[in-house]
């Protein structure tokens, strides 16, 4: 049974315009991600559909690579881990 889990990459600094990296992302098969930059830094932010969090994780991870983007940092937010544990009960 897969589940939807939420979580967000900061990146490392893009040289491309967000348009251009968002449809990077798009192409890769990241059509469940959330694009954009925060203080200067490029995120995305994903609600992927998975049988676990670590797979969730990974299958992201591998598209943004495929988009040409690097992963800094994989983050998610109190209410996140929350509802992570309200969907195991």
């Amino acid at each position: 049974m897969t589940r939807l889990f939420e979580f967000e990459f900061l990146l490392a600094d893009e040289e491309r315009d967000l348009l251009e990296w968002s449809n990077a992302l798009y192409d890769a098969g990241a059509d469940d991600s959330h694009p954009g930059i925060l203080n200067g830094v490029p995120r995305v932010a994903f609600s992927r559909q998975a049988e676990t969090l670590e797979d969730a994780i990974r299958s992201a991870h591998r598209d943004v690579q495929a988009a040409g983007l690097q992963v800094v940092k994989c983050e998610m937010t109190v209410e996140q881990v929350v509802a992570l544990d309200s969907q195991v009960a």
